[in-house]
């Protein structure tokens, strides 16, 4: 039989069906290969260490953060959070994930100061009259971000990834047992502050000590400080500034602008599949956002719980603010003596002076409005 197989088909129909497909099947392989690679593994879990208490609301932002990251995996990778001290202590969080003994951690880059001045200008730059969301503006779109990177990896060498995240209000100058009626008060105080705050307040007289977050209120106690800064009426009342100290001294130029660092062990999160890796970074933008909304509502309400509890809420005075601008000078010029501190001052001034002519020409002050309205 030379036209039809024994089947009853014709050869040239049945030739020409086996064609068609191969070439329905070499379009699928196309497809495929064209279509992005997407690991369905088992779940990774990740211990994640923050540098907070377990009762400061800086704790509950890092699992704030985790929780984004946890729920929008899908269950491939979870972070799991750890309060300060459950692996190491708050200034060794950075150490522990570099060599891998933690997989990521939740602190603010002024705590590795001590590695690096300018490791600080990416927490606690100097006042130039910004706030910390056009400091994170910076960061993202200003070249901030391709500077931090060129601290971690290539001056430092370390073995990290990080993330700026969450724009901090103005931190407040801080837990006094009396009234600070001028910079003179300042000096020779036991005072408790981090990063290039603590050149700060070294240049105005105070006699500086640097500790974590939850040693500080102790201290107090104990007499080793005169006075503090934390950060916020929610740390601070969580942590029991209140006990210690009853003025408590809002506004301030030390710390006007900082935002929280979030880091990863590099070579695990080079390893994660390029979806998973995009959640974290997607998911420490969406933090920030929802940090600041719970801010506004946590700092205002405990900062009338501090009230009732007959701490007196005090503004600096002016005569203060303009002492730390003045001193700001004179730390900005001392270290920028060393040439990658004085590229990123360079790089933040440029991105503050044309933003925040911007800002100033456009944004309308709420003093009036609230007046108008509240009294």
């Amino acid at each position: 039989m030379t036209t039809k197989q024994q089947t009853g088909t014709p050869v040239g129909a049945g030739r020409r069906r086996v064609l068609k497909g191969m070439a329905l099947a070499g379009v699928a392989a196309g497809a495929s290969l064209a279509a992005p690679s997407v690991s369905r593994a088992q779940t990774v879990s990740w211990k994640f260490q923050s540098t907070w208490p377990t009762k400061d609301i800086f704790h509950e932002f890092a699992v704030d953060f985790a929780r984004r990251v946890n729920e929008m995996a899908g269950g491939r990778l979870k972070l799991d959070v750890l309060a300060a001290g459950a692996v190491v202590p708050a200034f060794q969080m950075q150490d522990a994930v570099n060599a891998g003994i933690l997989d990521g951690g939740h602190g603010v880059c002024a705590y590795w100061y001590g590695k690096h001045k300018a490791f600080s200008l990416f927490g606690t730059p100097p006042a130039l009259g910004w706030n910390a969301t056009n400091f994170l503006g910076w960061f993202h779109y200003g070249g901030g971000e391709k500077l931090y990177n060129e601290l971690v990896n290539d001056i430092l060498k370390l073995n990290i990834v990080g993330f700026l995240s969450a724009p901090m209000p103005t931190q407040p100058l801080g837990w006094f047992k009396k009234e600070i009626k001028s910079a003179d008060d300042l000096k020779n105080l036991k005072y408790r502050t981090v990063g290039l705050s603590a050149d700060l307040f070294k240049e105005m007289g105070a006699a500086v000590t640097i500790l974590a977050g939850g040693e500080i209120v102790p201290a107090m106690d104990r007499g080793l400080l005169d006075a503090a800064e934390f950060n916020n009426p929610s740390s601070d009342f969580l942590l029991g500034f209140a006990d210690v100290s009853k003025f408590y001294m809002v506004q301030s130029y030390h710390q006007s602008a900082e935002s929280f660092e979030i880091i990863f062990n590099k070579r695990k999160y080079d390893a994660l599949p390029a979806e998973l890796r995009a959640i974290i970074k997607y998911a420490s933008e969406a933090a920030s956002s929802d940090m600041i909304w719970k801010a506004l509502d946590r700092y205002s309400k405990d900062l009338e719980e501090l009230k009732k509890k007959g701490v007196n809420v005090v503004k600096t005075p002016d005569s203060v603010l303009d002492a730390q601008l003045k001193a700001w000078d004179k730390v900005i010029e001392a270290q920028s003596k060393e040439a990658f501190f004085a590229k990123v001052i360079a790089s933040q001034k440029e991105w503050a002076k044309r933003t925040l002519a911007y800002e100033r020409a456009n944004n309308v002050s709420g003093d009036m409005a609230y007046k108008h309205f509240f009294g």
